[in-house]
């Protein structure tokens, strides 16, 4: 019951961040009485709507994954950006936007593709260390395939042409809804929805996974399948959104933090939890963006700002927070 009272808390706030969203922005939508102009409508339906929905699904997507990856690999610290999905991802998505003329769908699948090779390059680094323990040695290894990546993005903007992909690309990089229109909703859901969807069949066994491996072996499971099988849906579900939003950071590692705080480490109640908080936050921080001054401001600086002094806040307080 306790749960369900707190599902439902969290439902009844996403709804009203999603309604008070709407209203928010510059132009007034009511500024000629209760109901909006026509130019007020055509602001709400195709600007600030598919923005919105955009956000949420953001925010979805990345806090599942988040979510799924610290409990498929035992590491509170993992999230897309550290274990280089991220980085990976991005350099797949700058080499679509140079050589595959920006189309979206190739953006996607290059996301996609470079988003699962940096996180089997940093599984199979992490094994090969010889230094300090399994968090630490994931840690390392992710860092440095996510400065092998980011080398690559690096080049890829040097052999941009300055005055049309450089700007494009260094925007992306920033990470940002700006312009975001039901095109590019339409463009990242499926990939989106198919990777959420299939870590929320996957929960319960998600909870395997923190298991010792023999114990997992024990119980009729191979755990190296089910977590490639987990990263797979996680890796799917982030590039889909990068694809659109760019580099968003922190927002994977700190919202499953939160919902075990609140929901306990039970993945059944955690990744569910980390889908409505995470949308609520990043539907947030993207109003943050775009509202907090006259030129809007790249939402992966806003997620950063924020999430960096919020993690430490939650590492520093006990309990529910690790899988202990």
């Amino acid at each position: 019951m306790k749960y369900n009272a707190r599902f439902l808390a969290l439902g009844i706030v996403f709804g009203l961040v999603f309604f008070i969203s709407l209203l928010i922005g510059r132009y007034s939508i009511f500024s000629h009485g209760l109901i909006p102009d026509s130019l007020g409508m055509d602001i709400l339906l195709n600007i600030r709507l598919p923005r919105i929905l955009t956000a949420a699904m953001l925010g979805m997507a990345l806090s599942a994954s988040g979510a799924a990856l610290q409990a498929a690999f035992k590491n509170p610290l993992v999230e897309p950006s550290i274990v280089g999905v991220t980085q990976g991802a991005a350099f797949g998505a700058a080499f679509a936007i140079l050589f595959l003329a920006s189309s979206a769908i190739a953006i996607e699948i290059s996301a996609t593709i470079f988003g699962l090779l940096a996180l089997l390059l940093t599984y199979m680094l992490s094994s090969s260390l010889k230094y300090g323990g399994k968090i630490l040695k994931l840690i390392l290894a992710g860092i440095a395939v996510s400065a092998m990546f980011a080398g690559g993005v690096g080049i890829m903007k040097t052999l941009a042409d300055p005055t049309k992909q450089l700007p494009e690309l260094t925007f992306w990089l920033l990470g940002g809804l700006s312009g975001v229109v039901w095109k590019d909703f339409f463009y990242l859901l499926p990939l989106a929805i198919f990777g959420i969807i299939a870590l929320l069949i996957l929960r319960w066994r998600i909870n395997l996974l923190t298991l010792k491996d023999d114990i997992v072996l024990s119980l009729g499971t191979d755990p190296g399948k089910l977590r490639a099988l987990v990263a797979t849906f996680a890796v799917m579900a982030t590039a889909a959104v990068i694809s659109v939003a760019g580099i968003i950071a922190w927002v994977g590692l700190i919202v499953p933090h939160i919902a075990r705080k609140l929901f306990g480490v039970d993945n059944s109640r955690v990744i569910p939890a980390s889908l409505l908080i995470g949308a609520v936050l990043m539907i947030a921080f993207d109003d943050i963006a775009r509202t907090l001054s006259a030129g809007e401001i790249p939402l992966g600086i806003v997620t950063s700002l924020i999430g960096a002094p919020l993690l430490i806040f939650l590492l520093s307080r006990r309990g529910g927070g690790s899988f202990d």
